[in-house]
């Protein structure tokens, strides 16, 4: 018989992806681009450190935010979707591997759509961890977050 999912080990990417085109150029600006066998990606700190809020469903979304493109020459419609929907259910299963405080951007590679969906889960877990590895250095090397002397 099935037994239902348990809430607390039902993980989603509500509330922690990104969604304006502003937001997606502030963080180009801000980071480098990195290589991976399969996708690009790029990672920008947000200053100031987001809040901890929660999302409509009440889980906790800690600042860190994920988002991801799939341009034309990906292919026809229907495959830029099935890329992004395999990238997504990656990242919902390991969202806790996301970098706090930073903003995370996926391009991906035309051999996403038919490469094993493990390889893909495993290439993505690693790129998390990357990311989480050079966030926390970014973190030790930001200047503290001092107030603004007050112009006067």
């Amino acid at each position: 018989m099935n037994t239902p999912p348990n809430p607390l080990q039902i993980q989603t990417l509500t509330g922690a992806r990104l969604r304006k085109h502003a937001d997606y150029q502030r963080a180009y600006a801000a980071s480098r681009k990195r290589q991976s066998n399969s996708m690009s990606w790029f990672l920008a700190p947000r200053f100031p450190a987001p809040r901890v809020s929660q999302d409509a469903q009440g889980h906790a979304v800690q600042g860190s935010r994920v988002g991801l493109t799939a341009g034309k020459v990906l292919g026809k419609a229907h495959e830029r979707n099935r890329i992004k929907r395999r990238m997504r259910e990656a990242l919902r299963r390991h969202v806790d591997l996301l970098p706090q405080g930073c903003d995370l951007i996926f391009h991906p590679r035309r051999p996403v759509l038919t490469i094993e969906f493990a390889k893909l889960e495993s290439e993505i877990v690693r790129i998390l961890q990357q990311a989480k590895a050079e966030a926390a250095r970014t973190v030790l090397l930001r200047p503290s977050a001092a107030p603004a002397a007050p112009v006067l």
